[in-house]
């Protein structure tokens, strides 16, 4: 590791190679978030899954910031002493001047260092600080905006820790991260305070995009032409929006997540971003290579068991020949893409009835919502199931040993007897308990405001009631899942596993971990070209759709063309035979190193770089100022035959058992995946490739 001070970048090629690495042992490096330990949103996933690679690097001087709520700080906090004096003095000082700070190691992977202050012990403050807002960017908060005043109270805290800690680093330099707007206001008072520390603000959406989208705006055709101040105002969001945008102009360093967010937050925050720094997850390879796929197997089985019980009494189509969709998030019915998805699962019911298709396709909505409970419906459907299979099972057993008996007297037993009376009757019974006089619910609890959700509104319109006539059924569990849940017990990541195809056709993604998700776990998934993934993927693989990601056109079509896509890509995957679906989950698996933070940390370390370079010029210097680039290069389109999975397709959809055993005859998975396996390292190598490397069978094809 080097130990001096001085960095610099050469260039070779014209793409710029680091010759150093960052002296961390004379740096300390915080991140503050909201969502430090504090389950929210997709910040808390970023934060958590690139702990351990960021931990890795920086070892104990690596330090996350964010509030203290004393549930979070029992269940994943070790509370220990500080090791850093810095931070020792730090905490001591303020917790003598009535404040209340907490620290401890996260017990997430990594186990990170954390400090977390208590917001209400040291609301006391709060006009003071709000004074010190006023005096720092004039920016006033009102007294009722609970939630503004929170983070008005963790940014001072913020602020004031690292005045602390710089002011005993004995010599050591201080990187701070801010995400969002919540913990911005610790960079401004910061920066107004000249504390000597090295800023980055990161932003994960912008506040007013995300109210925009939500209001059903023709949004990114627009961005130029919006009025922003007056946007805000109506919106009663001035005041936060002003925080956020103070925060990005205080940054020495600004970044985002996507190159689709960087392009709004030029407009809507008024600065281009200096670094795009995508988010990814901490991929983990299973030791046997296709365990992905017995997992698929195995929590499929679960999903078709709920399946059975939900729709008894209805239960005329062939479980094996049934794919499982979904769709999952914040329950935001256009910015999420629930709008769209509902009006192309109409279609692509009629194109399954009118091709008088044997493929069913059930489709789940996991997007919590307000309810009174499950419905009493669903969980009759469940227990009912459960009947049948006991009943089943002592039918079994008792013609199980009648037929035993009857062997080893050396007899062929009379079927006709070998059920008695009573055998006929307990049947008879469990036939009778199926009968069922409604249409199985499409959702799985009573809703509170049943007459006006959205979801449930649009499924009245379509007409989508789980009818017998449907191939498409719908099922709405407005919760998030859960293993201890007595209606549909698998955690979220196992549900995943076991469906086929994961849809998230959204309007409004800055980034887009649940597809993100589904890639890891070797599920295809649909996305579009306004989420930075399918922004991330369309750059970095030539045939996304080969590789399982089916990215939807939202940005330069009409909504009517692009429900006309996605109808297409969901009807081309019910044609897919059995076959195809397992390559393309092999393929798709294969793209997780593309999200892994072993990778995508690199644009981290160079904001990082960068900040260092701008904060203190005369000790950092880093010339050129390029980020890793990954420009002309494309994952390359598979070489076997069919390219695609769809290339092959009969006219209408086919039986998910139904294989041509010369279909894709000149698939060789173990060379594909050899070729993916060197592709994948080629995006991130920031050297020149060496001339008259061979090119490998089917590379830069496209």
């Amino acid at each position: 590791m080097l130990r001096g001070r001085s960095l610099s970048v050469t260039s070779l090629g014209g793409l710029p190679r680091w010759e150093a690495q960052l002296p961390v042992e004379d740096l300390l490096l915080f991140e503050v978030a909201w969502e430090v330990t504090n389950k929210v949103g997709g910040i808390y996933t970023v934060i958590q899954t690139k702990a351990k690679t960021t931990a890795d690097e920086w070892g104990d001087n690596y330090f996350l910031i964010g509030p203290y709520f004393e549930h979070n700080m029992k269940t994943q906090v070790e509370q220990c002493e500080p090791v850093n004096d810095a931070i020792g003095r730090a905490v001591s000082t303020m917790n003598k001047h009535g404040c209340q700070v907490h620290f401890g190691r996260w017990l997430i992977e990594g186990s990170p260092y954390v400090v977390l202050f208590d917001i209400g012990y040291s609301a006391w403050n709060l006009d003071k600080w709000k004074g010190d807002l006023w005096e720092a960017c004039n920016v006033g908060i009102p007294y009722h905006d609970q939630e503004a005043n929170d983070m008005l109270i963790f940014g001072s805290l913020t602020a004031w820790f690292l005045k602390e800690v710089t002011d005993h680093a004995d010599g050591k330099h201080v990187i701070a991260q801010f995400h969002e707007w919540q913990a911005g206001t610790g960079l401004i008072l910061s920066r107004a305070r000249k504390l000597p520390i090295a800023t980055v603000f990161t932003t994960h959406a912008t506040l007013l995009g995300r109210y925009l989208c939500a209001a059903n705006t023709d949004f990114y055709n627009h961005l130029d032409k919006f009025n922003i101040d007056k946007e805000a105002g109506e919106r009663q969001i001035y005041h936060r929006y002003c925080m956020e945008r103070a925060s990005v102009h205080c940054a020495h360093v600004f970044t985002t997540v996507s190159e689709i967010t960087a392009i709004e937050a030029e407009h809507m925050l008024k600065r281009k971003p200096d670094v795009i720094t995508p988010n990814g997850l901490n991929v983990k390879k299973f030791s046997a290579v296709h365990e992905f796929q017995n997992l698929h197997a195995m929590y499929k089985a679960r999903i078709q068991d709920f399946v059975r019980g939900h729709f008894y009494g209805h239960l005329d189509f062939d479980l094996e020949k049934t794919l499982f969709l979904f769709i999952a998030g914040r329950y935001e019915f256009s910015n999420k893409g629930a709008d769209i998805f509902l009006e192309s699962l109409s279609r692509l019911n009629f194109l399954l009835r009118m091709h008088k298709s044997d493929v069913t396709v059930v489709v789940f909505f996991i997007m919590p919502a307000k309810t009174n409970n499950f419905n009493v419906e669903t969980l009759k459907g469940q227990a009912v199931r459960k009947q049948l299979w006991d009943t089943a099972h002592s039918v079994k057993e008792k013609f199980g040993k009648k037929l035993y008996d009857a062997l080893l007297r050396g007899e062929i037993p009379d079927m006709n007897t070998i059920l008695d009376r009573d055998d006929l009757t307990v049947m008879k019974r469990a036939i009778f308990s199926t009968q069922r006089q409604s249409l199985p619910p499409v959702t799985t609890h009573n809703m509170i405001d049943d007459s006006t959700d959205p979801i449930l509104s649009t499924i009245r319109r379509i007409g989508l009631f789980n009818g017998r006539t449907d191939r498409v059924k719908v099922i709405l569990h407005p919760e998030f899942l859960s293993s201890t849940s007595p209606l549909l017990p698998m955690d979220y990541e196992e549900f995943v596993r076991g469906c086929h195809l994961g849809v998230f056709p959204s309007y409004y993604e800055p980034w887009g971990y649940t597809p993100a998700e589904c890639t890891v776990m070797g599920i295809p998934s649909v996305t579009t070209n306004l989420s930075g993934f399918g922004c991330f993927m369309q750059e970095h693989v030539a045939d996304p759709a080969a590789y399982g990601i089916y990215i939807v056109d939202r940005r330069f079509r009409s909504l009517d063309d692009s429900c006309n896509q996605l109808t297409k890509f969901l009807y081309g995957f019910c044609k897919q035979s059995r076959r195809q679906r397992i390559i393309q989950r092999n393929r798709t698996e294969r793209l997780s190193d593309l999200l892994d933070w072993r990778y995508l940390g690199r644009y981290y370390q160079h904001a990082r770089h960068l900040t260092l370079s701008r904060a203190f010029p005369d000790k950092f210097h880093m010339e050129p100022t390029s980020p890793p680039t990954t420009e002309g290069f494309k994952y390359p389109r598979p070489s076997s035959v069919p390219p695609s999975p769809s290339g092959s397709q009969v006219s209408s959809p086919q039986s998910s058992d139904g294989e041509d055993e010369n279909e894709d005859d000149r698939y060789d998975e173990e060379e594909e995946a050899e070729r993916d396996r060197l592709n994948i390292k080629s995006p991130f190598t920031l050297g020149r490739v060496p001339h008259g490397k061979k090119k490998l069978h089917g590379e830069y094809k496209n």
